[in-house]
């Protein structure tokens, strides 16, 4: 990453105990310095890899769970072969138990498969562990999740949730990229992803900006910072994030979480659907679907229906979880033609 990358900004001081709403609902990311230091898993990462390994195995469940196995070739990056063809690691059934002991046996070797073990469920897998080692969030239900691993490079991906991702153990450098960087991140295959999100084709630790020169204007927008052990980033939906594992040993807690109703669907849904039935539209269509879209979506606002009564508004009106199944079902009997 180019010296001249921007820090991300840094909130200090912040209360682990009630995370405040206004960093729930920002649209920025800041780095949450000392956020879980007073975790007891924080503090065994502080210590050494074998302490966090055996606070860990202290609560570690020996219940099925699925390892990535990278090539020693790949520098632990996990993505696609070269021809796109395929992905260019594989999965093995395990358990978090039995990653422990595989990631200790292996810690000091440069020669073998990087292993990982990513978004796996805490409460499933580590029950116990969130009485000693949790945020509050409020009204706020997240979903919480681990990531136990090598020196593991995650390409450059985004999420639709908000996202607070605690290191607790190793170190990890997190770059950013704002959502309209889009364009210069190059992302590849949508139906062929390592982990179920489109990844960006660029290898930032050796960027090729003869194949993709525009993600040298994507490198003047981006953010960056080093994470330790008690430290977290707050990365808001849609911000495009790579996350690089610096140490032999690395663990990380994620929180997840949506500023939305339960009923609402995923917009990546809506993407497909648009891409089978308006993308390739002749261009005069387009460009009307392209008003309709913004009258209805938008640029929706009180007025959009005011003309319809308001019994008579349907979808048109306040969509709540029954107007939600009935759209859904509408969507699904004109696919199923």
């Amino acid at each position: 990453m180019p010296a001249s990358a921007e820090p991300i900004a840094e909130l200090h001081g912040v209360d682990p105990r009630a995370l405040p709403e206004a960093l729930l609902h920002a649209d920025q990311p800041c780095v949450l310095r000392g956020l879980t230091a007073h975790w007891p898993i924080s503090q065994a990462g502080a210590a050494s890899a074998d302490a966090a390994i055996d606070y860990l195995r202290g609560f570690a469940a020996d219940v099925p769970a699925a390892v990535t196995v990278v090539p020693a070739a790949m520098d632990g990056r996990v993505g696609y072969r070269d021809d796109l063809g395929g992905l260019a690691f594989e999965h093995r059934p395990s358990s978090l138990p039995a990653l422990l002991d595989e990631l200790q046996r292996q810690r000091g070797s440069s020669d073998e498969p990087v292993l990982y073990m990513g978004s796996v469920g805490i409460d499933g897998s580590l029950p116990g562990f969130r009485a000693h080692n949790d945020l509050g969030f409020g009204a706020q239900q997240p979903l919480a999740s681990i990531w136990v691993g090598g020196r593991t490079r995650i390409p450059i991906h985004q999420d639709l949730p908000d996202n607070i991702a605690c290191v607790v153990a190793g170190r990890r450098r997190v770059t950013l990229f704002p959502p309209e960087q889009l364009r210069n991140l190059y992302i590849g295959p949508m139906e062929l992803t390592p982990a179920g999100q489109p990844i960006s084709l660029v290898d930032p630790a050796a960027p090729d900006l003869q194949r993709y020169p525009r993600y040298a204007q994507a490198l003047q927008h981006a953010q960056v910072a080093v994470l330790e052990p008690g430290d977290a980033v707050f990365i808001p939906s849609m911000w495009w994030h790579y996350m690089e594992a610096l140490e032999g040993f690395n663990v990380l807690v994620n929180y997840w979480w949506r500023q939305s109703p339960a009923w609402m669907d995923s917009p990546m849904n809506a993407l497909m659907l648009a891409m089978l039935s308006v993308r390739d539209l002749p261009p005069a269509q387009r460009a009307v679907w392209r008003d309709v879209f913004d009258h209805y979506i938008f640029d929706a606002d009180a007025d959009t229906a005011a003309h319809i009564p308001e019994p008579a508004r349907g979808m048109q009106g306040p969509i709540d979880l029954r107007v939600a199944r009935e759209l859904r079902a509408r969507l699904l009997q004109r696919l199923n033609r």
